[in-house]
């Protein structure tokens, strides 16, 4: 497997692959929608803003996992959240996903960032270190509508703490809708 974080090149490929995943999970509606978030977010998120890591076998664009930063109003702490995420119907169930998120979340520990969080199935992204927290540990920028799917990790060493809100996240991730 092959990981690249050149999203502009590959911006449509991006697209369609969110695109086409979501269709196939959740329906048509829900794969327009987060065909729509991948490209604003590539193409309207600052670069210092913006984590995108992909996924390449022999050639094929196999999966895609994009970090946007968010921002505590009250903390000086560095927080990015993995959102969205998606694997080719295809190659589901071969562990391409858990490869690439720890692949991402490797390299911003390099890059001194302190914790990730992200909205999704907590036994699924149990698996790599995610654990489930409140809204009033780490302020959503959006009210949620499954809370139980709030989770965050630690990238260092140091345990998960309070963050002082209220939370700011990138425009494309600015509506209700997503939440």
């Amino acid at each position: 497997m092959d990981y690249s974080t050149d999203c502009t090149t590959h911006a449509e490929a991006i697209v369609k692959l969110f695109a086409s995943t979501f269709t196939t999970s959740e329906g048509a509606e829900e794969g327009a929608l987060i065909g729509a978030l991948a490209r604003r977010l590539i193409a309207e998120t600052p670069t210092e803003d913006l984590r995108v890591f992909t996924a390449w076998e022999d050639g094929t664009l196999v999966g895609v996992i994009i970090f946007t930063r968010l921002t505590y109003e009250g903390d000086p702490r560095t927080v990015f959240m993995m959102a969205p995420v998606a694997v080719a119907k295809v190659h589901q169930g071969k562990g391409i996903g858990q490869r690439l998120i720890n692949h991402g979340l490797s390299a911003l520990r390099q890059e001194g960032v302190d914790i990730a969080v992200t909205y999704g199935d907590p036994a699924f992204y149990g698996r790599v270190g995610f654990k489930p927290v409140t809204e009033a540990d780490l302020p959503a920028p959006q009210p949620l509508q499954q809370p139980q799917g709030w989770i965050a990790q630690s990238l260092t060493e140091a345990p998960m703490t309070l963050l002082r809100g209220p939370a700011r996240c990138v425009a494309a991730f600015d509506d209700p809708a997503l939440w």
